[in-house]
């Protein structure tokens, strides 16, 4: 699969050859959808557990008279109506995880990158570098012409381009992350999908290794 290269000046930098067993998958949303529910699971923070009438540290000691004082009876202090005292019926500890088949993650990946390059939302990219204009107004200038479009996903290589990260931090809608990083979550998310020369070498470098 042949795709154009461009420069961030949005001009030609000839073509590059995109392995089909990686770019060229018919996805499925079934795969698709089983990858995206994995990294969203794995995702969730673990859920404290709630102090209950067992757990809070205060005196079991009957604090007033059964009858006689006009109010209500109670036993101790740590009864839920009172403040400081147990939560009733609260939140247990829960830690949220699952697990799924490298081979299922790996194609999901793959299924993410081609829907991307089957939908035409694929964009290659010669490198991220600034010559010396690392400026957000610059860059917003240049990505106009390229068609990010709402939310575009960037991956560099194996390290990211400094000025171009500092230059996109204060624009909405675009992220930056290594190709070590590359997910199916993120890709489905944005709308369009930015390729360095040097992120499509390490992703099939990382299917292929």
């Amino acid at each position: 699969m042949k795709v154009k290269v461009q420069t961030l000046d949005a001009k030609a930098g000839g073509d590059i050859q995109l392995d089909t067993e990686i770019f060229g998958v018919e996805p499925r949303e079934d795969i698709l959808h089983r990858v995206v529910t994995w990294q969203l699971t794995n995702r969730r923070a673990p859920a404290r557990a709630t102090r209950e009438r067992s757990d809070v540290a205060r005196t079991g000691k009957k604090f007033g008279r059964q009858k006689g004082s006009g109010g209500a009876r109670h036993g101790d202090r740590r009864a839920p109506i009172f403040i400081g005292g147990g939560k009733a019926h609260g939140a247990r500890a829960r830690i949220f995880s699952s697990s799924l088949n490298k081979k299922v993650r790996a194609l999901g990946l793959k299924m993410a990158l081609s829907a991307k390059a089957k939908d035409g939302k694929l964009i290659v990219l010669e490198n991220l570098d600034m010559d010396g204009d690392a400026k957000t107004k610059a860059l917003q200038a240049k990505l106009g012409k390229l068609g990010f479009g709402k939310s575009a996903l960037v991956i560099d290589g194996e390290a990211l381009s400094v000025g171009f990260a500092r230059a996109s931090a204060n624009l909405e809608g675009i992220n930056l992350m290594p190709a070590m990083g590359a997910n199916v979550y993120d890709i489905l998310r944005h709308d369009t999908l930015v390729l360095t020369r040097a992120a499509v070498e390490k992703l099939e470098a990382r299917f292929n290794g």
